[in-house]
């Protein structure tokens, strides 16, 4: 719902010919080799949503729609009342549980993050993947602040195998002066600015959502008289490495990153979009031009 943003920023026209982010994630994804689209969306939204964007995708690539509501998979749970924000981004992936027959990637609607990312994000679940062994794509934490106020990042530590041994949600990162820094309790802590983070671009089996499940259940006894708890991907990848129910290798990607967080970087991401296609990184129109 894009509190901070005020505006429905994953289906606002940001390309030359009125294309969301989400459509370059998807026309990078199909370059890449990817084949099929499931959008993990609210049904109030759905009739206005597939009216939107099936005339452009419809024979390129195959589609799907899940729907993210608070009453799925409360295993018998009254739903707290006064509950109005949806459980987060683990509990959406969970929603897609029956129709997950094959490895995937995951994004987020609204950020731009290149054709590199999706290329070895393909490669990883072609060659790679496997029950238990996932990636995370990773970012270089300069590359995801915002100069209009403070971001949430989840920062990612490594091994020496390029295991990653945790993520870490860093919340009130921000930038000044060419430097980036983390607020913790009133103090603020300075962070480097190659730190690799997440941005919510994971490729994983369907026994990583099956497992998911029963986490869930843990999360909603523990938190679901706060209601703005959230069900959040980088925690459960967190939990899985730290009980040793999988791993996960860090995917480094050169993709340059961007997204809206907030208004202000609206024209921001037109000027990316702009340069990408003026540099022949990008037909003008996706659709007509692009992919057939």
């Amino acid at each position: 719902m894009a509190s901070r943003y005020g505006g429905s920023k994953q289906t606002e026209s940001f390309g030359p010919s009125g294309e969301t982010i989400m459509e370059y994630s998807i026309f990078d994804a199909i370059k890449a080799g990817f084949d099929k689209v499931i959008f993990i969306i609210r049904a109030e939204f759905a009739e206005s949503f597939k009216g939107a964007i099936e005339p452009k995708l419809r024979g390129k690539v195959k589609l799907e729609y899940v729907y993210q509501g608070l009453g799925k998979f409360r295993d018998g749970r009254a739903l707290p009342e006064g509950r109005t924000k949806p459980y987060g981004t683990q509990h959406a992936l969970l929603c897609c549980k029956d129709v997950l027959d094959a490895p995937f990637a995951v994004i987020n609607a609204d950020d731009f993050y290149g054709l590199d990312a999706f290329e070895k994000a393909y490669a990883f679940l072609t060659q790679s993947v496997e029950d238990g062994k996932y990636a995370c794509l990773g970012y270089q934490l300069k590359n995801t602040l915002s100069d209009h106020g403070s971001v949430t990042r989840g920062e990612i530590q490594v091994d020496e195998g390029n295991y990653i041994v945790g993520i870490k949600e860093r919340k009130e990162i921000f930038k000044r002066a060419d430097k980036a820094f983390r607020v913790n309790d009133g103090d603020e802590i300075a962070m480097d600015l190659m730190t690799p983070v997440s941005m919510n671009f994971f490729c994983f089996t369907p026994s990583f959502v099956n497992w998911s499940e029963g986490e869930y259940y843990d999360f909603l006894d523990r938190h679901d008289t706060d209601l703005k708890a959230e069900f959040l991907i980088p925690e459960v990848v967190d939990r899985l490495i730290k009980t040793g129910k999988g791993v996960v290798s860090l995917v480094k990607t050169d993709a340059s990153w961007f997204g809206v967080t907030f208004k202000e970087d609206a024209e921001l991401v037109r000027s990316e979009l702009d340069q990408l296609t003026s540099e022949d990184g990008y037909p003008r129109n996706l659709w007509f031009e692009g992919i057939n």
